[in-house]
């Protein structure tokens, strides 16, 4: 089972800044996929940033300029540095990852508590 632990989170001000963390562990033979969501109340869980293998990065038209995601692949861990935070980037902001394991690919793993993130005006 893999188990997937996001930290970080907190109350931030209009302008401030969060990094938050995320450690994947269990059993694994590596990490393809890194990802960032993000879930408002009442709102559907988005992504907000993804990093590959090889450190290719996407991001959502709203985290575009203000958010970074990295990762060190020897901690299985990857981070999201925000800036220039907004009201509405408040959230739970939780991550996934693809991997593979005995052979197999998987494209997501068990969702862990996620972080919450408040951004006030």
């Amino acid at each position: 089972q893999v188990q997937l632990v996001e930290s970080g989170g907190g109350l931030v001000q209009t302008g401030g800044s969060l990094r938050l963390s995320c450690s994947a562990s269990g059993t694994v033979d590596s990490i393809n996929r890194m990802d960032w969501y993000r879930q408002a109340p009442g709102k559907q869980r988005d992504m907000v940033a993804t990093i590959t293998g090889s450190g290719t990065t996407n991001y959502a038209d709203s985290a575009k300029g203000r958010f970074t995601i990295s990762r060190d692949n020897a901690k299985n861990t990857v981070y999201l540095q925000m800036n220039s935070l907004k009201p509405e980037d408040t959230a739970v902001y939780y991550c996934n990852i693809g991997f593979s394991r005995g052979g197999k690919n998987y494209a997501l793993a068990p969702w862990g508590q996620g972080t919450q993130v408040t951004v006030s005006s």
